[in-house]
């Protein structure tokens, strides 16, 4: 029974100064290696992974008049430094990055696959490690980490979402996220 800590696009073009900034999430960024290193409750974490938004054409993902729905500005443009993982994210204990949204949208972890060359899906990766228990946290609340989080509960791991190392985009569809994740059985904390 392994417990994994999945970091979610922890990206500059998510953080303040990018295309789709986060406020917040900077602070998020710095606040997830110590965690890392340390886990939670006295358990350190079996494996840690990362996804990222890599976008080389996602079609009408991207809009020059977005709706912020379905649609949005460019962002984290595959070989960009917006795509890359903001500088204060710790990436030593990273043992695999899963990246997603290369010619479509994307917003689930666990529709990405290893960067490396096995393009392992990120559910069967934690499956080949007996992995049981998921924390998740990064970028942002509402979005992906949302998706993410109900991904990993629909595959039957324990899924948690850590709060205070998250950040949503905005407080209404950020409560809404939040809804929805503690009706389909996730737990959420908030310290």
């Amino acid at each position: 029974m392994a417990r994994a800590l999945i970091v979610v696009d922890v990206q500059n073009d998510f953080c303040e100064g990018g295309a789709l900034a986060v406020t917040g999430g900077a602070a998020v960024a710095a606040g997830i290696g110590p965690l890392a290193t340390a886990g939670r409750d006295g358990r350190v974490y079996d494996h840690v992974v990362a996804t990222r938004d890599v976008h080389v054409d996602p079609g009408p993902h991207f809009s020059d008049t977005p709706d912020f729905v379905g649609s949005w500005p460019p962002h984290c443009r595959a070989g960009t430094p917006g795509a890359s993982f903001h500088p204060a994210l710790d990436v030593a204990l990273i043992e695999c990055v899963f990246d997603k949204g290369a010619y479509t949208s994307a917003y689930s972890g666990f529709e990405g696959a290893s960067a490396n060359e096995s393009g392992t899906p990120l559910g069967d990766w934690l499956t080949e490690r007996g992995v049981t228990e998921v924390d998740v946290v990064g970028l942002a609340t509402d979005h992906c980490v949302r998706a993410t989080a109900l991904d990993a509960s629909r595959l039957g791991l324990a899924t948690t979402v850590l709060l205070h190392h998250c950040a949503g985009v905005a407080p209404e569809t950020t409560e809404r996220a939040l809804a929805a994740l503690t009706e389909a059985g996730v737990e959420l904390r908030t310290a």
